[in-house]
C-alpha cells in the first residue's frame, strides 16, 4: 500500500503517541522490582532503581516532546506542505525519539542529548516548511 506524504505524517503522530508509553514499560518492570504500592504509586519514585527514574523522566518528556511535534505535523498537514521530505523528517523523528528513551534509559547522557537535538531539528524543519521555507 502506498502511502501519501499527509498519511505518513498522520501516522508518525499516531507512533509518537505510542512512543510516549515504551519508557513507561521499563518504569512498570522497575515498579514491579521494589512492590507497587497502588495506594501511592507516585511515592514509589524515590524507591525505585536508578534505570526505573530515568525511565520516568524519558516518560514525561516525551509527553513535553509529543506536544510540539504534534503540533508542527499538523502544520504541515494544514499548510500543504507535505511531500518526501517531509515524511522522511517525521521517520527520523520516530527514530531520534526511540534512541532518545533509550539511551536515557541505558543512561548515555551524550547520545540522549543527541537524539533531543536531532528530534527538536525536526520539529523546527517540519514548523519551518509549514511557512514555505
Amino acid at each position: 500500500m502506498d502511502l501519501t506524504p499527509n498519511q505518513i505524517l498522520l501516522i508518525s503522530i499516531a507512533i509518537a503517541a505510542g512512543l510516549i508509553y515504551l519508557p513507561f514499560l521499563v518504569v512498570a518492570v522497575s515498579r514491579l522490582q521494589i512492590g507497587i504500592d497502588l495506594s501511592a504509586p507516585r511515592a514509589m519514585f524515590d524507591r525505585l532503581p536508578d534505570y526505573g527514574k530515568r525511565a520516568t523522566w524519558a516518560h514525561q518528556n516525551s509527553f513535553e516532546n509529543f506536544m510540539i511535534y504534534a503540533a508542527a505535523a499538523l502544520m504541515v498537514y494544514v499548510s500543504g506542505q507535505a511531500s518526501a521530505a517531509t515524511t522522511s523528517v517525521a521517520v527520523a523523528f520516530l527514530a531520534f525519539r526511540l534512541g532518545y528513551s533509550l539511551f536515557y534509559i541505558i543512561d548515555i547522557p551524550i547520545a540522549r542529548s543527541l537524539m533531543w537535538g536531532g528530534s527538536m531539528a525536526c520539529i523546527g524543519s517540519l514548523m519551518l516548511t509549514s511557512f514555505g521555507f
